[in-house]
């Protein structure tokens, strides 16, 4: 949505075919959502996709289509219930994100009401569930209807009828009576089912909107009897007498009658006080144990929401006014240290469960100990610099699918007992010492591969998708095949049949695995033992080697036994093999240096050779021989080039055979410098290399 083009810029023609895109894309959305109970978008972009649909609308009503999702409720109906037409169709609600358009809605009302003054609202929290409407016949709940497409949902009567917070009879209700509400499940409930749900295999739930849908739409009413549903009634459809003149009154009725309404209703006058009670809403989020995503404002006066009536598929009456999708406060409860591949203790805040961009997140990022203590790698204060304690009420937030970050601090709800974090200084996992070398922002076990969680995090990432890829041979059941003394490194998968596989009684046997998982991952295995260098040498976990790093070392040195054989007699700092290890542009002194450690540290030395011995390693694809004139040479370029990029220049260099270099040193043949070549120039000048500027390098390779 982001680089969609501006609706006041699209031509008729253009506007036509992104509403035609605009209408499959939200009616598939509406089908995941509503009857399969599996989102494939967050709430923002489906927000974003409808706004975008009203806009164009507006701008063109006469290229309005017969399917508009403006006039669509939910979806169409799941397979395998009877459906039921409702009486009083079931309405979405409009949206609003900003102070702005609440203060828009509520002058619509008057000038649609020629009202002058107050008017009264109902504000209450807007609950992240299922919709249900349960119709009551002389008090007793003789039907169930989900919302459906608004005018037509499935009849799930039998599984209502498993919701303790339904009255299945009630008394002084009129004779016929029709509850609104939303069934939800708690977060602690959700918790719950899907730790049963992994023990016995089944499926586990994005989040508790979709355990709470799924779970009222079973096929079985006593699977549904099985799983923890609530229900918080908001409103009515077909009644034979009313109850009440006003929105409060009803909801106060019916609360009487034994339905649970939601405590954090409150009447508001006027926008101010219901943008108030939103904020207020939203600092309790996360505390109230269920999921909500904005506040459901409403005109209090049955007479008056009478008098607005409905659009197509919205009432005038009503507006829903959101939480930013993808920001959430709540309680930090805990700080984790986690013991990276490479030795790095990350921090992790360990939260009170809460809902963000529709995942529910009790874990997030924090960085490293500066931000803990509020401050940058360069020692300058971030969030005006106020540290982060445990007991804190922190804002959270995510981008996408990345991982959820601790973003602010709420200083005025600090714990009076809440202590500064004392970052520790030994690994947790080892008790080795835990240092941060000058320059680095990370603090490091010093352990090595004596520490547990090194090694569990090195075997994990051996695994990983860019190395070996092991079919059947993930995070998890590395942990557990660690846990149990299994495998210690690398080497010990590959002779896993050897040692545990014989007739396959002892990996079968074990929990989570049969005769065909094991026997599959056997195979797994065998397919690996062949291997590309670059993906050898990406998975081997040295420190600052990365899939790029790992393919231009493949391509440099083309066999294992050359890489091997030059890290070997590598020295730090000097020799002819490390000028040659950083002539390879993309590689400087640091990656260097953790490489040539790497391979002269013994225990990780003999991990390697053990590994090796069990593989057959792809050479890498030799370069085609090329003839120009610096064909084999090895070139830098410094400075700024003014005729071509520096990626351009360095493409064609390597296109024309030669070896471009990221630092100058007695092996370089050529330095192309241009203007403002600093300290390469100098070097070259001083060890005697060729020196040209940027005209001479294109005259010599013949583009000039």
């Amino acid at each position: 949505m982001q680089d969609a083009q501006r609706v006041e810029e699209l031509t008729e023609a253009e506007a036509a075919a992104e509403l035609a895109r605009l209408a499959q894309a939200i009616a598939a959305a509406d089908s995941a959502y509503h009857t399969h109970d599996a989102p494939q978008i967050s709430d923002a972009d489906y927000d974003a996709l409808k706004r975008r649909n009203c806009e164009i609308e507006a701008r063109f009503p006469a290229l309005r289509r017969a399917d508009s999702p403006s006039d669509r409720v939910g979806g169409a109906l799941a397979e395998g219930f009877a459906k039921v037409r409702h009486d009083v169709r079931m309405l979405s609600l409009e949206n609003a994100f900003e102070q702005s358009e609440v203060d828009d809605w509520v002058e619509r009302i008057r000038r649609y009401l020629g009202h002058v003054g107050d008017i009264a609202f109902t504000a209450e929290p807007k609950i992240d569930g299922l919709s249900l409407s349960i119709r009551y016949e002389q008090g007793r709940l003789v039907q169930a209807a989900t919302r459906g497409d608004g005018e037509t949902g499935e009849n799930v009567t039998d599984n209502a009828r498993t919701i303790a917070d339904l009255p299945q009879h009630i008394d002084g209700a009129p004779d016929v009576l029709e509850v609104r509400g939303e069934v939800y499940m708690t977060h602690a409930d959700f918790a719950a089912l899907n730790h049963r749900q992994a023990a016995e295999g089944g499926r586990l739930f994005a989040n508790p909107r979709n355990a709470a849908a799924g779970s009222l739409r079973q096929l079985d009413p006593t699977i549904t009897a099985r799983r923890p549903l609530h229900f918080f009634a908001y409103g009515w459809g077909a009644l034979s007498d009313p109850l009440s003149d006003s929105q409060k009154g009803a909801l106060a009725r019916l609360a009487a009658m034994g339905f649970r309404t939601n405590p954090l209703t409150r009447l508001c006058t006027g926008p101010g006080e219901l943008v108030a009670h939103h904020a207020e809403i939203e600092r309790q989020r996360a505390t109230l144990g269920y999921d909500i995503d904005g506040v459901v404002y409403k005109v209090d006066d049955l007479a008056l929401q009478r008098r607005l009536g409905f659009r197509a598929a919205t009432p005038r009456w009503a507006i829903a006014h959101k939480f930013a999708a993808e920001l959430a406060w709540t309680v930090l409860e805990g700080i984790d240290i986690q013991v990276g591949r490479t030795g790095a203790l990350s921090p992790v805040a360990r939260l009170r469960p809460v809902t963000v961009g529709g995942v529910v997140v009790s874990n997030a990022t924090l960085h490293n100990e500066d931000y803990i203590a509020g401050r940058d790698s360069k020692g300058q204060e971030i969030r005006g610099g106020k540290d982060i304690r445990v007991g804190d009420w922190v804002q959270v937030y995510r981008a996408g699918d990345v991982i959820p970050k601790v973003a602010d601090v709420d200083l005025s709800r600090r714990p009076a007992e809440a202590r500064p974090y004392d970052f520790p200084e030994t690994c947790p996992d080892c008790g080795s010492e835990a240092i941060r070398e000058p320059g680095d922002s990370v603090r490091r076990c010093t352990g090595g591969l004596i520490c547990p969680a090194q090694q569990v995090e090195r075997l994990k990432h051996f695994v990983s998708r860019a190395a070996f890829d092991i079919e059947g041979l993930g995070a998890k059941q590395v942990e557990a095949l660690y846990r149990d003394g299994w495998i210690r490194q690398p080497a010990d998968i590959f002779d896993l049949r050897t040692r545990y596989g014989a007739g396959l009684q002892r990996l079968e046997n074990r929990e989570g695995w049969g005769a065909k998982s094991a026997e599959n991952l056997f195979v797994a295995i065998e397919a690996r033992r062949r291997i590309p260098l670059h993906r050898l040498i990406f998975a081997l976990g040295i420190r600052h080697v990365g899939e790029t790093t790992a393919s231009l070392l493949a391509t440099h040195y083309t066999s294992w036994m050359a890489f091997e054989q030059a890290m070997t007699a590598a020295k730090v700092g000097n020799g002819t093999e490390w000028q040659d290890l950083l002539a390879i542009d993309g590689v400087g002194a640091v990656l260097a240096t953790s490489l040539v450690t790497a391979f002269h540290q013994d225990a990780e030395r003999a991990a390697m050779d053990a590994l090796v011995r069990h593989l057959t390693v792809e050479d890498a694809a030799p370069r085609m021989p090329v003839e120009s004139p610096v064909a084999g040479k090895i070139v830098v370029f410094t400075g700024t080039l003014e005729k071509m990029s520096r990626s351009e220049a360095k493409a064609r260099a390597e296109a024309l055979g030669a070896k471009v270099a990221g630092s100058v040193s007695a092996r370089t043949d050529l330095v192309v410098a241009g203007p403002g070549a600093g300290s390469k120039a100098k070097q070259a000048e001083a060890l005697g290399v060729e020196m040209i500027d940027e005209d001479a390098w294109l005259r010599l390779i013949g583009d000039a």
